[in-house]
């Protein structure tokens, strides 16, 4: 993506990053003073910045309007880098699913967006992205304040990459059409591509605004009406931006955002009868309960982007100064809360040494503070219960015998931050090494050629992508056809062009998002069949 080159360079800059003591290789513990010559904390010390937006939008979106949940029950939203309550927001359930699904059924089988001209949609979809635009850094400066991802981030890349994709799917919405297909007799035989109905969509909380575009973009563009559930730890920037969508001409009823949780508003819409198909992104344990309840309801055909632990892998021939700084980037990107992250570092043993030496480095470099404030590559976690699990994997990999190189403890003493955390000496079957961590923290590995590790970083239940850094052409191919997983980035990491599609092997979902490959998830395909009398040609 055009994008990738603005996040490496947001990622690549030379600041400093933690708070509290650290304990190394050398099994050396130091104090605050010799903390602070190696770590930038000015951003983590200084008061809060006071975010530039304010809260415009917490109810639920059902059938164009913001309502309340039928129960009356809020939740609160926090900021990351406090814990404060940001604001209250309408806490969806069943019955709210219910409004939500009617509304979309209703839009589907008697409004207008299925009725009209592709072109129109087209259009509807292209203003939006013309808003989108508009508003950039107020959504950006939202997304921020309830993620705790670097607003330099959220500005620069990810509200830009949303706007691209939405034009991205305005483009397709008038190039879907079906085939003509030779019969073996006088019939003129069709296929249509129709849309597939009420489309039930859950989003996690690591990428609000992207995966917002990436179920809710080709879903429009094909004709269908949606629900979507946001997820219970960011739910602002979808109702943002949600307004801005029916603003730009989206009927009433097409798109109803729902606020709430798992349990209550994911299940209800996940079993519900009147939903003819599902997407959803989060972690694996949740996508099995997500496709049971599909199966047992209406059997509705599930789309899954799941969990992964992406191996990265670093071939003998390597710039290592250059393979640093990517898999620096790979792991620690969006506070390491990436499902694709490179989270198995893979270090061919003739520059493990010398790779694991300046990783933690890098690692010590690194900026760590209020997302809000310039120059910082790393703000919170998103909220306790990640920061927690987090420190309990740290925890793992020091009792398991790998060797805490840098980091490994809380960020400060307030907010849901961690050190940059580096580990060597990891071995296959540590925890560290075999679980989604979804956290700052790098597990460095030794292989020794390309059977070793190609048969090691198959090893997993997750296939979600790969990173390779080889300079050999003929290493590069042979570990690109090996590695059973979706994507592999050569010499590269994130690039996620709106056209490259996107989705896992194995465990780590079905399906495939972005591109052309996600239309078909929100299409049928008819078969229509006519009888031909006394054809001139067959």
């Amino acid at each position: 993506m055009a994008s990738a080159s603005k996040i490496s360079r947001l990622l690549s800059r030379p600041f400093g990053g933690a708070f509290r003591s650290v304990r190394t290789s050398s099994g050396r513990n130091y104090g605050l003073a010799s903390v602070l010559s190696r770590y930038s904390t000015a951003a983590a010390i200084e008061e809060p910045v006071t975010p530039p937006v304010k809260v415009g939008y917490t109810q639920l979106l059902i059938d164009g309007k913001f309502v309340e949940a039928v129960s009356g029950k809020t939740f609160p939203t926090l900021d990351p880098r406090t814990g404060d309550v940001i604001a209250h927001v309408a806490e969806g359930d069943a019955e709210d699913i219910n409004r939500a699904v009617a509304a979309a059924r209703k839009a589907f089988d008697e409004g207008p967006w299925p009725r009209m001209t592709a072109y129109e949609r087209q259009m509807v979809l292209l203003r939006f992205a013309d808003l989108l635009e508009k508003h950039n850094d107020e959504i950006a400066a939202l997304e921020t304040w309830d993620n705790g991802k670097p607003y330099e981030q959220a500005a620069n890349v990810e509200v830009p990459m949303t706007t691209r994709l939405f034009r991205y799917y305005a483009g397709w919405a008038d190039k879907i059409h079906g085939l003509t297909v030779p019969a073996d007799g006088p019939h003129h035989v069709q296929t249509l591509h129709e849309p597939i109905g009420v489309a039930g969509q859950i989003i996690p909380w690591n990428f609000p605004l992207l995966m917002f575009a990436w179920k809710v973009g080709p879903a429009l563009a094909c004709g269908n009406t949606i629900v979507l559930k946001t997820a219970e730890q960011t739910p602002l920037s979808a109702l943002v931006v949600s307004k801005l969508l029916h603003e730009a001409g989206l009927p009433e009823g097409v798109l109803n955002v729902v606020s709430g949780f798992g349990p209550t508003a994911g299940a209800a819409l996940a079993s519900h009868m009147n939903v003819d198909k599902l997407a959803f992104t989060g972690s694996t344990g949740t996508g099995k309960i997500v496709l049971e309840l599909a199966a047992k309801s209406n059997l509705k055909p599930v789309t899954l982007e799941l969990g992964g632990k992406s191996p990265f892998i670093v071939c003998d021939d390597a710039d290592v100064d250059k393979a640093v700084e990517l898999a620096h980037f790979a792991l620690f990107f969006n506070q390491g809360q990436c499902c694709c992250a490179g989270s198995r570092t893979y270090v061919h043993e003739r520059v493990y040494d010398e790779f694991v030496e300046k990783a933690k480095e890098r690692a010590g470099k690194r900026s760590v503070g209020d997302p809000f404030r310039s120059g910082i590559e790393q703000g919170p976690q998103v909220d306790s219960e990640q920061l927690e699990k987090i420190l309990g994997y740290i925890r793992s990999g020091i009792e398991s015998g790998a060797t805490l190189e840098t980091g490994g403890e809380r960020f400060g003493n307030k907010g849901y931050y961690v050190q940059p955390t580096v580990f060597s000496n990891v071995k296959d079957d540590m925890l560290i090494a075999k679980d989604e961590i979804f956290g700052p923290v790098q597990s460095i590995l030794k292989f020794k050629d390309l059977g070793d590790v190609i048969k090691r970083a198959n090893n997993s239940p997750y296939g979600l992508a790969a990173g390779v850094f080889t300079q050999n052409i003929d290493a590069a191919n042979t570990l690109t056809r090996a590695l059973r997983v979706g994507t592999v980035w050569v010499n590269c990491f994130d690039v996620f062009d709106a056209g490259i599609p996107f989705g896992g092997y194995k465990m780590s979902g079905h399906g495939r998002e972005k591109g052309i490959y996600s239309l078909k998830n929100y299409l049928q395909v008819k078969s229509v069949v006519t009888p031909l009398k006394n054809p001139a040609w067959l």
